[in-house]
């Protein structure tokens, strides 16, 4: 990009370290998956019946590392937490095959997809896009991306979160109803993906609110934990 020649000074793009490295993994979208563990659907309300999976984004400039701060944010009386496994994409493409999208993968990473709970319930409930509820400022809570040659291809293992220390989500990767390489390929139909895409893969049950004061810790078998503070 020709910096001279725009208007403005262009946003620094989000970067991601990667795992006992001193590289980043610059991102470019944030993808996210609603409703794939069977007993978040059922404390959601939801139906249990393995439907198309539910795909929306979040702005790469929602991400926020681990260890950070992050402010209770406006409009809303009911913000909650949601633990993640994120997928980061080495390459992209169209309409990518079941058995060749593990091919696409750089790596795994710990994301929160942080949600105004009751703008997104209020949305819902009146036909309307979710995205004051998901696609706000500081949304997206991220750790470091662990590649493949050091962790492997994780499709299973224990996701869990506490909240001031009191385990508020506990459950395995393996009850997840889309897998990551059904995930990636169901996305593919409908987006051109590209490296630098992550993709947060959805959530367990135990999901609630946090108020300002609140530690969130988040861990993954294999790739360590993500920590951040609830502020004013």
């Amino acid at each position: 990009m020709d910096t001279d020649a725009c208007v403005i000074t262009p946003p620094a793009r989000a970067l991601l370290s990667v795992a006992r490295t001193s590289q980043k993994f610059p991102v470019r979208r944030i993808y996210c998956v609603g409703r794939n563990y069977v007993a978040h659907v059922r404390e959601m309300g939801g139906d249990e019946a393995r439907d198309p999976p539910i795909f929306f984004q979040k702005p790469a400039d929602s991400i926020v590392l681990d260890g950070s701060s992050i402010p209770y944010p406006p409009m809303t009386r009911n913000y909650h937490y949601e633990l993640e496994l994120v997928v980061a994409l080495k390459e992209g493409g169209r309409d990518i095959p079941v058995a060749e999208a593990l091919d696409h993968i750089y790596g795994y990473g710990i994301g929160l997809d942080m949600t105004r709970r009751d703008l997104q319930m209020d949305l819902g409930k009146s036909g309307l896009p979710w995205e004051a509820g998901k696609a706000f400022d500081h949304s997206c809570p991220c750790g470091q991306i662990y590649p493949v040659e050091q962790v492997g291809h994780i499709q299973e293992g224990s996701i869990r979160l506490t909240v001031d220390g009191e385990t508020r989500q506990d459950s395995d990767l393996s009850l997840m109803i889309w897998k990551v390489p059904e995930i990636i390929a169901n996305l593919s139909k409908y987006f051109m993906l590209q490296a630098g895409d992550i993709i947060l893969t959805g959530t367990p049950a135990g999901v609630g609110p946090v108020v300002p004061g609140n530690e969130l810790v988040g861990s993954i078998d294999r790739l360590g934990t993500l920590r951040v503070q609830i502020t004013n």
